[in-house]
């Protein structure tokens, strides 16, 4: 009997896409603890506002952590997804949290470009030295 080969390869190919979505799933998995966290520290923020315990002007550049928080624990997940190789996509998650996290720092705490604007270009420079000297 012929039996046709596109009809063989179909499970095949639907079983690959199920795992591919698995993987996928795997890796957002565990983004809970980071909303929690997130808005627990919202409120203590709030909470020591509204105490006077202290102020916060640019409190807006909360709002930059959260996308730097997420950058770090991609950064975290494609660590360990790796097996504890720090691979490209690792790298440039990890740099572009620490950026992100640095220019809310500055923002928060009032800093002034003098000493945090070079360290974030330094952290910047470092990163593509660093992605383009080490493998894949």
């Amino acid at each position: 009997m012929n039996e046709n080969p596109v009809q063989e390869n179909i499970p095949d190919r639907h079983e690959q896409r199920r795992q591919r979505r698995e993987e996928r799933r795997a890796l957002r998995e565990g983004n809970g603890w980071a909303v929690g966290a997130i808005l627990v520290l919202l409120g203590l923020i709030m909470l020591g506002q509204n105490m006077n315990v202290f102020t916060l002007k640019n409190w807006w550049a909360l709002f930059i952590l959260l996308p730097a928080l997420g950058s770090l624990g991609t950064a975290w997940r494609l660590f360990q997804a790796d097996g504890g190789r720090l691979s490209r996509h690792a790298r440039n998650a990890l740099i572009a949290g620490l950026l992100l996290a640095g220019l809310s720092g500055m923002f928060l705490f009032g800093l002034n470009w003098t000493w945090v604007g070079p360290v974030l270009l330094m952290l910047a420079g470092i990163a593509i030295l660093t992605n383009a000297v080490l493998p894949e």
